[in-house]
């Protein structure tokens, strides 16, 4: 879909912490009746919303992030007990999908479920299944409420650019393109959630295929069940969202350099550093002068603390003139395995 900009004049923002939610509510519920679309935080990066009920609103969110349409969106539920009014929980595995909501939601986990027969093809892609979760934020589930019908939301970004995770950074995407943009903060969780399917055995824990890594991590869902992951798509065919090998990225081409030996910088390009602790002494930061470092988590190599800046420090380097990006790596258990996944999927391809 292409945009055409003349159609928004100007993008407000309302901030949450300069006003009363109730009024921040209001607003954005009004939008979204009348079949817009606004920007609202949720606790992994800011939403760009829109009745996931009404087809021609919902092609306003891909519309305004130049998003192809194979791609499925998240629907967004208010309460556990709305998750029959978008989807169908198959009886074998019922007590899976009820163990882990009970477990994760609110909170930063997608379900990939069967569709029920009200949520329009054009937010699932055509797809059976429909991604679905709850959000922990209590701006999105105050409007969320309110608005009393379930909401799709991807990420408030043009498609495969770095996510938003600040009301600023979405009005560097968006802006003159959405009618509103609900401040509420920075996301606490700073990447995208997990998403899962769930697959039924006789007699065992349920396989739960992972289509995308995120804060609920591995080690939490093996509680519950067996965790594999899904392999990567091709472009045109994603059978959930967040699964395309491509996205994330900045302008600034990345390099995820996972051995050190293999850079080798160009004459008179500018190269900035994405470290995981910046210290001064890290084989990465003496590796070269660099003309710019940002740290994922300064002097404590803190997972939770990287997740939080990834997208973050991705835009500051992006924005600080440099011909490439060099990526650290950072340690693939718990949480870096989201942010390794992000890394890969926003590094340029060899």
């Amino acid at each position: 879909m292409v945009w055409h900009k003349s159609r928004v004049p100007e993008t407000r923002i309302v901030q949450v912490a300069d006003d009363e939610l109730k009024d921040a509510v209001t607003d954005a519920c009004a939008l979204l009746r009348a079949g817009e679309v606004v920007a609202l935080p949720t606790e992994t990066v800011y939403g760009l919303a829109a009745d996931a009920l009404n087809p021609t609103a919902v092609a306003k969110i891909f519309a305004a992030k130049e998003r192809p349409s194979f791609d499925p969106l998240i629907v967004h539920i208010a309460s556990r007990g709305d998750l029959k009014s978008v989807a169908i929980v198959p009886d074998d595995i019922a007590d899976a999908v009820n163990k882990l909501t009970n477990a994760f939601w609110p909170g930063p986990l997608t379900l990939i479920l069967p569709k029920h027969p009200d949520v329009p093809d054009l937010v699932t892609s055509g797809l059976a299944t429909v991604a679905v979760r709850q959000s922990a934020h209590p701006v999105f589930r105050a409007v969320n409420k309110e608005l009393g019908r379930p909401i799709a939301a991807p990420s408030a970004n043009r498609f495969g650019r770095i996510s938003p995770t600040s009301a600023s950074a979405v009005m560097k995407e968006l802006g003159d393109r959405i009618p509103l943009i609900v401040d509420g903060g920075a996301c606490s969780e700073g990447v995208e959630s997990t998403i899962i399917s769930i697959e039924p055995r006789d007699g065992k824990k349920p396989i739960f295929r992972l289509h995308r890594a995120g804060p609920v991590t591995k080690e939490q869902l093996q509680e519950f069940g067996k965790v594999e992951k899904v392999r990567e798509v091709q472009l045109d065919a994603p059978m959930a969202p967040g699964q395309l090998a491509s996205h994330y990225a900045p302008l600034t081409p990345l390099i995820l350099l996972e051995n050190i030996a293999d850079f080798t910088p160009e004459e008179g390009k500018k190269y900035g550093l994405l470290s995981y602790t910046g210290d001064d002494d890290s084989p990465y930061v003496t590796l070269h002068e660099w003309d710019a470092i940002e740290s994922l988590s300064p002097g404590s190599g803190k997972l939770a603390e990287a997740a939080i800046r990834l997208f973050f420090v991705m835009r500051e380097l992006d924005e600080a003139g440099l011909d490439a990006i060099i990526a650290e790596p950072v340690s693939e258990t718990g949480l870096g395995v989201a942010i390794m996944d992000r890394l890969r999927r926003a590094a340029v391809r060899p």
